[in-house]
């Protein structure tokens, strides 16, 4: 499997973004990620790329509640154009995703991942 999918699936099944899925977001695009072995993870992702593995995952639309959205105001037919459309609208770099995001880098730490 896939080291990238399998930390996806680590966040998921261990609700380590529950509450902080702006702070998930702001890891996922602006920081490096890096496996419990030493090996990169992610040097940061792009937008739709991020929106691509939400998808391959099926996350939790609901999860989109925590960044102040509604579920239903997304394209809810096409997956991909919710996640992406979600993160436009995320503001992934503001000073409340950076806030979130050493509250998820602490649970990341927690799970033997390094962030920077």
């Amino acid at each position: 499997m896939d080291a990238l999918a399998e930390l996806f699936e680590k966040i998921r099944d261990g609700e380590l973004s529950k509450g902080l899925f702006l702070g998930l977001l702001h890891v996922l695009i602006g920081r490096t990620v890096t496996s419990p072995t030493g090996s990169v993870l992610s040097k940061g992702m792009t937008f739709r790329e991020v929106a691509t593995w939400l998808k391959k995952l099926r996350w939790d639309p609901a999860d989109v509640k925590d960044l102040g959205l509604d579920p239903d105001s997304l394209p809810i037919r096409d997956r991909q154009r919710y996640w992406f459309a979600a993160i436009c609208q995320a503001q992934v770099g503001s000073p409340e995703a950076i806030k979130a995001g050493e509250k998820f880098i602490a649970k990341l730490k927690a799970a033997g991942y390094d962030v920077k």
